[in-house]
């Protein structure tokens, strides 16, 4: 690895109120747009498994699309790679503005592919190449987003952060599209949907552009990489010109890897939980569209609150004991949720069991970006975390796949969950007992 002199050692750069509140809301919607296109797919899986992977099992169609879900998640550590060097050397706020509105396009354009009864083989083709530019946009989100905010608030409010950005914004994420669902459901109900309701859920994926432009067009760049750049300039840090390659040699290659425990177990949780209820309340508990969509948005401001107060919790009893205290209660208490609510038709349980599973798989990873954040010197924060972050993630991501796959049928879904949730958070506990304690290790 190149010698570096990190910046701002033994200090804090700190940002103004006004910088301070714009980075958080920044790094908050940033996050929150860029999952709201990803929740989009979520919402109408079985709906573009039929029209572009038909089979005659529902759970392999099933399969197929959260095969093309992980597809996009396959891509974003090449995201992260390019978004993130052109973070680390040239400022996080232009890398956010670029790929959030790179995202927010490529989604629109799901809306305008046709189908696999229009063109044939080369729908699902299509449809999976749309996938793959739009997964390398969002690991360039993750750069950018999972790193301003922290640079921008003291230190007391870390942990906080990191929950209000990776889990309150993917909860708002979520709720975004269960709204845009709700509306899309009412304009086109019943075998509507399949026409032309999924085509206008994609469409609004330009909404996320157009807000992406508003709010980061003003933002200013963090302190943490404004002291940087000053110290550049005075010829008082030395700082690579290739960050990613850095955190793949020397002294960070160890700290990757150990991180992917953590972010694997944190985002295969998310992705099994808030990521699966959507199919799960569909094709388990046969939930109406516009039931669902309440639900749904009560799930996601589940998901707001635990990730915020744990991420808070963080703060308080540090990171690897948030970790482990998590670790523990998702191994047991998700294989629970799963098969109650499976067993159950009443609409009150169901809504109970659904917000307790968001609440669960959010609180695995909200104190994991500023746990991130800290194992990495300004100099590679950015591609650091997005690496670690995108990396873990896209494995963790696949695990819906595999559920869909080992499952025979969509009545075998609830105990696979059971058992993937009970493996995943095996690992996620491993990770949280070998990483060290990293809070106040802010450079």
């Amino acid at each position: 690895m190149a010698e570096m002199d990190m910046p701002v050692a033994g200090a804090e750069a700190s940002a103004d109120n006004k910088q301070m509140v714009n980075a958080i809301i920044a790094s908050v919607l940033g996050w929150a747009l860029d999952l709201f296109d990803l929740f989009i797919l979520l919402y109408v899986a079985p709906v573009v498994g039929a029209l572009f992977f038909p089979a005659s099992n529902a759970a392999l169609s099933l399969a197929a699309v959260y095969g093309s879900f992980a597809v996009t998640l396959l891509m974003r550590p090449i995201g992260s790679a390019v978004f993130g060097h052109f973070a680390d050397v040239h400022g996080r706020k232009q890398a956010m503005l670029v790929a959030i509105i790179g995202v927010g396009i490529s989604t629109a354009a799901f809306g305008l592919l046709p189908t696999i009864a229009q063109v044939g083989v080369i729908a699902p083709v299509i449809f999976l190449a749309l996938r793959l530019v739009q997964g390398v946009f969002v690991g360039g989100v993750v750069a950018s987003t999972h790193t301003i905010g922290t640079e921008s608030v003291p230190p007391q409010w870390r942990g906080a952060m990191s929950g209000l950005v990776g889990g309150g914004g993917a909860g708002i994420g979520a709720l975004l599209a269960s709204f845009i669902f709700l509306i899309t459901s009412s304009v086109f109900p019943g075998d509507a949907f399949a026409v032309w309701g999924w085509r206008f859920m994609f469409f609004s994926g330009l909404l996320s552009s157009l807000l992406g432009w508003f709010i980061f067009r003003n933002l200013e760049e963090s302190p943490y990489f404004k002291e940087l750049k000053r110290q550049q300039s005075n010829k008082q840090a030395k700082v690579s010109k290739a960050p990613v390659k850095d955190v793949f040699s020397g002294e960070y290659r160890g700290v990757l890897l150990i991180n992917l425990l953590i972010t694997f177990g944190g985002g295969a949780g998310y992705y099994l939980t808030s990521g699966y209820l959507p199919s799960f309340l569909k094709v388990i508990n046969a939930v109406p569209n516009q039931t669902s969509s309440l639900i749904l948005m009560g799930a996601s401001v589940s998901a707001f609150f635990s990730a915020v107060l744990v991420g808070a919790l963080s703060d308080r009893i540090g990171r690897k004991k948030t970790f482990l205290m998590i670790g523990v209660l998702a191994a047991v208490l998700l294989p629970l949720c799963y098969l109650n609510l499976a067993a159950t038709k009443d609409t009150t349980q169901i809504t109970l069991y659904a917000l307790a599973i968001a609440f669960i798989g959010n609180a695995g990873y909200a104190p994991v970006l500023i746990f991130l954040n800290e194992r990495f010197p300004t100099a590679l924060r950015a591609s650091g975390t997005g690496l670690s972050w995108n990396i873990g993630f896209a494995l963790g991501g696949m695990m819906p796949t595999f559920v869909s796959l080992v499952s025979g049928s969509p009545a075998e879904i609830p105990m696979s969950l059971a058992y993937f949730a009970v493996g995943v958070f095996v690992i996620y506990l491993i990770g949280a007992i070998v990483i060290p304690e990293t809070k106040g290790n802010f450079r």
